[in-house]
């Protein structure tokens, strides 16, 4: 059987993307044969799709760290031939071949029944990006509860912060975004922005230690300067988490708010989340912490104009989330 794939190839240090016809037997061991019917692009994607060795290590690979489609063949009695899925995270799309190809074959333990109240499209909606989100959300509201004060949220036209924005909004949170994109502050405010801070205006507040406290809590999705900055400027006993090193991975700061205001930062990565945490968050996504505006928060793209996408998300030139239909 064949099917058709984003294959990345290394030819003479150069990294090529060409959409190739391939077969079943060209995937690796694994419990379970799904037919994709829906994937999204990452940045993790781009970064694979241009030879990043730090996430892909060997080529010819087919990128892709999110599935949703249908089981085609089981060999684990969890899971029935025809039964709708989703795989996201651990090392799909990163050394095995991902969700960028019509097909992919996986261990079970990687594999998530499609919830109720979710159809697979707007399961690669949210994505590695929106479960990301709801794992900060999660962490998070331990701490922080919608009376505490405003919510912070970095890159938020990005995936993960047009996801976290979308969230919070639904759980009453109040949220200013932080966005170096002038052009969607309206997308933004669709979303549930109360209040919209420019980059570059967040960027200059004073290189003190310590700033003034504005806000109970934050979501960082690009690390660096912006997220020290959140951190400085966090009431006490409020809490920043943080996924994301775009901007940078290092940070540059006095351990000053952690110590005088008990700030809280939290780390958070959804590559393995334990899998009984992993489907309670999918199922909470799926029903009180899906967002109401969903469906205003993608675009949707063929395989065919999948390698411009790629292209754009490395530039920072792409909005909410991209949704890549292998139907098409």
């Amino acid at each position: 059987m064949t099917y058709q794939a984003l294959v990345v190839s290394e030819k003479e240090g150069k990294y090529i993307q060409e959409i190739k016809n391939l077969t079943i037997g060209d995937l690796p061991q694994g419990d379970v044969l799904i037919r994709v019917h829906y994937s999204s692009l990452n940045y993790k994607d781009a970064l694979s799709a241009i030879g990043n060795k730090g996430v892909t290590k060997k080529y010819p690979h087919t990128p892709g760290i999110d599935a949703a489609g249908v089981i085609i063949e089981s060999d684990n009695e969890q899971f029935r031939v025809g039964e709708k899925v989703i795989v996201t995270g651990y090392d799909l799309g990163m050394n095995t071949p991902g969700g960028f190809g019509q097909y992919i074959r996986v261990p079970a333990e990687w594999v998530v029944k499609l919830p109720e109240n979710l159809s697979l499209k707007e399961a690669m909606i949210i994505g590695t990006a929106g479960f990301t989100a709801g794992i900060s959300i999660t962490r998070l509201s331990e701490l922080v509860k919608p009376n505490d004060g405003k919510i912070i949220v970095s890159g938020a036209t990005g995936g993960v912060g047009s996801m976290a924005l979308s969230i919070l909004s639904k759980l009453g949170y109040q949220i200013v975004a932080v966005s170096g994109k002038e052009a969607e502050y309206s997308f933004l405010e669709n979303l549930g922005a109360k209040e919209i801070i420019s980059r570059k205006d967040f960027l200059k507040l004073e290189k003190k230690p310590i700033l003034s406290s504005k806000y109970a809590g934050g979501v960082d999705t690009v690390g660096g300067p912006i997220l020290e900055n959140m951190v400085k400027t966090v009431s006490p006993l409020g809490a920043v988490t943080t996924c994301g090193s775009v901007s940078s991975t290092e940070l540059n700061m006095s351990v000053f708010p952690f110590i005088l205001r008990g700030i809280s930062l939290i780390g958070v990565s959804s590559q393995n989340y334990p899998m009984e945490l992993r489907i309670q968050l999918w199922n909470k996504l799926a029903s009180d912490w899906k967002p109401k505006k969903l469906l205003d928060i993608y675009n949707e793209i063929s395989l065919n104009e999948l390698s411009n996408a790629i292209s754009l998300i490395l530039k920072g030139q792409l909005k909410g989330r991209t949704v890549v239909n292998l139907e098409l």
